[in-house]
């Protein structure tokens, strides 16, 4: 003799799932003398709650019309008695999938219903670790969903793979990261076993993705594990400090950088050192940051000789070169071509950088390239008339000195049709013929 009495009410979901399409089909259908109940229907989700009906015989198979298991579409919609009275049935299969290849906990685990997931798992033959088509467990699935009570539940199982990846080789510690969740990274990382140092090929480690994210605090809490390795590096060759000092992350950089196992040589992608990139992309904290270390060259070049004064030159970051003017470096240092961080900054225009080096005595104002174009020609060729004019004032600047092919400032000026550079030429060329 069973005891049941079906009550169903329906309510709408407060918001829908990530996953709403996989929501269909009909709940759970039990079988009384002569009738057929069914607790939901397509459009809403049904709440059962068991009291006092007698019947005389159920029968409650394990696949219903439409293949969906009856433990599966329980769990699926959080109906812990019909979950409780199925699993008392002998022939129950805790872990036989529906017609999707989908189990009762991970059902369970994607819509968050803690109690059931605990009432699944109370069995010792449950498989925590049953993926779907695309190889995500219900570990993967709750932490997808933010469903922190049910990840606790599943990690205090000792069975419970924390590093299972999907089909993507996306862990549930990387799918933490990249939902930003910082409370569920905090409880993967409690699992011992967690591997924080996997590397998909796209994104790197969990520390570097959260370095080019941001993340202090996940970084924070990643690197309070020994077996963190910051210096790991992606398929670009560049290490979580290099992700950080790019994006120009302070908070990040300023966390990793006392980790004394943290490397700047490391070479980072785009053949550019640490602090040139820092320097290149106007990141001023980052690069006094980097500056307090000892191991930082701040005038060394990069692969293609380019020094840190000579990428925050050409880029107009007037207060980065000022910073870098102060300490003991060469302003002229050219890179491989013979560009100096004045010819640079004359070329892009950046007139207030220009202002700034030709105050220092060591800075040659008509230093010539390799090709022998010097920073006055560069400034007329690109028509910055600014630059031009604090050029001219310059002793020893001449406006009729031609490169190896022959151009001179006033030639290049005319070839592009700069007419106000052009004015400013051939002004000073006809003073200096009144002039002799």
């Amino acid at each position: 003799m069973i005891t049941l009495t079906t009550a169903i009410s329906r309510y709408s979901p407060k918001s829908p799932p990530r996953h709403g399409k996989l929501y269909s089909g009909v709940l759970v259908s039990i079988k009384l003398p002569g009738s057929t109940v069914y607790t939901s229907d397509y459009f809403g989700k049904a709440k059962i709650v068991a009291s006092s009906v007698k019947m005389e015989s159920s029968v409650i198979s394990q696949k219903g019309s439409m293949g969906n298991t009856r433990l599966g579409c329980a769990a699926r919609h959080g109906q812990e008695e019909v979950v409780k009275m199925l699993l008392a049935q002998d022939d129950i299969d805790p872990n036989k999938r529906d017609i999707r290849g989908l189990t009762p906990l991970w059902w369970a685990a994607l819509n968050g219903h803690e109690g059931v997931v605990k009432m699944l798992l109370s069995r010792g033959d449950t498989n925590p670790n049953s993926s779907d088509p695309f190889d995500r467990t219900p570990l993967w699935m709750a932490v997808s969903d933010g469903h922190e009570g049910v990840v606790k539940i599943l990690l205090e199982r000792n069975n419970t793979d924390p590093n299972w990846f999907d089909q993507y080789n996306v862990t549930p510690l990387e799918l933490a990261i990249l939902n930003e969740d910082q409370g569920l990274v905090k409880i993967l990382l409690g699992r011992d076993d967690i591997d924080p140092n996997w590397s998909w090929s796209t994104k790197g480690t969990a520390l570097m993705m959260a370095a080019r994210k941001g993340q202090e605090g996940v970084v924070k809490l990643l690197l309070e594990r020994d077996d963190v390795d910051p210096n790991k590096l992606d398929k670009d060759n560049q290490t979580a400090l290099w992700c950080a000092a790019y994006h120009g992350h302070e908070g990040v950089v300023k966390a990793l950088l006392p980790r004394d196992n943290v490397s700047i040589d490391t070479p980072g992608g785009y053949n550019q050192i640490l602090l040139s990139w820092a320097a290149n992309n106007g990141h001023e904290g980052v690069m006094k940051l980097l500056l307090h270390r000892d191991d930082v060259n701040s005038d060394g070049p990069d692969e293609i000789g380019k020094t840190p004064l000579l990428l925050a030159a050409q880029t107009g970051h007037k207060r980065l070169v000022k910073a870098l003017l102060k300490l003991e470096i060469d302003p002229d240092r050219p890179d491989e071509c013979g560009r100096t961080p004045l010819s640079k900054a004359a070329e892009n225009g950046k007139e207030e950088v220009v202002k700034i080096l030709l105050e220092w005595d060591n800075v040659s104002p008509d230093k010539p390239d390799k090709d022998g174009q010097r920073p006055l020609w560069w400034a007329a060729r690109n028509g910055h008339e600014g630059v031009v004019r604090l050029l001219l004032e310059q002793e020893g600047v001449s406006n009729n000195k031609p490169n190896r092919y022959g151009q001179t400032p006033l030639s290049i000026a005319a070839r592009y049709g700069h007419v106000g550079v052009i004015s400013l030429l051939q002004s000073l060329a006809d003073a200096t013929h009144r002039t002799t």
